[in-house]
């Protein structure tokens, strides 16, 4: 069985990562002009495969991202969001910028799901998505998932791992501590659980599966907001994968990846000093 370390250097992925950092340590100016290139880039080629391009639209990074294709990259593309989960004042923003409103999923019984009816049927989302998919995983145990769950309490993999020590799949001793209890009897550790189910599913049910199956009842594919200064799988993923992905399930522009929290700004800065938006 390939590792998922051969893997990586058999498709270069190590180079790839340090390239893509060292383009996120370059100043303002080349990351907004990287960001343009690699937007119109995108639609030309989203252009050439006749598909349609749209802005998954969330908080401040991915409204600034919709503001920096039309005012500067001069990109018309419809803005998408599940705006009823975002704060009072997001939805206000979203409004005024004429963001599309994508609702949650149907439910079975007719009703769409809401937050409570997530947290009620699934968990809470404890933490962040990833933290929350492992503990997830901890209190669904099965013969499939024993191998990851060992990696989540100990840090070691197997073999598809590398027989990696200390590896990131083992969740934080904080988290370890409050979740890890599952597994006390297998792991011979005394970590405590909780007396609720934690759930990743908040997400799947009240934006993404929504926002993915309007994408593909447009043939539209996203333009997103992130960034690889933000941690996490996602920084793993763009820093292998670059700005611009064409992959056979998933298609998708981060313009942004290489920006930084201060770019962020300035370019907010930049772009509603010209006087088109300014929502309140």
């Amino acid at each position: 069985m390939e590792s998922v370390q051969d893997r990586m250097k058999r498709l270069g992925a190590y180079e790839k990562i340090a390239s893509f950092m060292q383009k996120e340590k370059q100043d303002y100016s080349f990351k907004r002009k990287y960001a343009q290139i690699r937007a119109e880039e995108f639609r030309s080629e989203c252009d050439r495969r006749e598909l349609n391009c749209h802005v998954s639209v969330g908080g401040l990074d991915s409204i600034i991202l919709y503001m920096f294709l039309h005012e500067v990259c001069h990109i018309d593309v419809p803005g998408v969001s599940a705006s009823t989960l975002e704060d009072a004042s997001i939805q206000r923003v979203h409004k005024a910028i004429g963001i599309i409103n994508v609702p949650p999923l149907m439910r079975d019984d007719g009703t769409r799901w809401t937050k409570p009816k997530v947290i009620r049927e699934f968990g809470f989302p404890v933490i962040s998505k990833e933290i929350a998919g492992k503990i997830e995983l901890l209190q669904n145990p099965t013969e499939k998932n024993k191998t990851v769950r060992h990696a989540i309490i100990t840090g070691e993999t197997g073999e598809y791992g590398g027989w990696q020590k200390n590896s990131k799949m083992q969740l934080n001793q904080r988290w370890l501590k409050l979740f890890g209890g599952y597994e006390n009897e297998t792991e011979g550790c005394d970590f405590q659980k909780p007396d609720f189910l934690v759930s990743a599913k908040c997400c799947y049910y009240l934006k993404e599966k929504n926002c993915d199956d309007w994408g593909k009842e447009h043939n539209s594919v996203p333009y997103l907001g992130l960034m690889a200064s933000e941690g996490g799988r996602r920084a793993k993923s763009l820093r292998m994968n670059g700005c611009n992905y064409f992959g056979a399930s998933t298609i998708r522009s981060a313009p942004f990846a290489i920006f930084h929290r201060q770019d962020i700004l300035t370019l907010a800065l930049e772009i509603t000093a010209k006087g088109r938006y300014h929502c309140h």
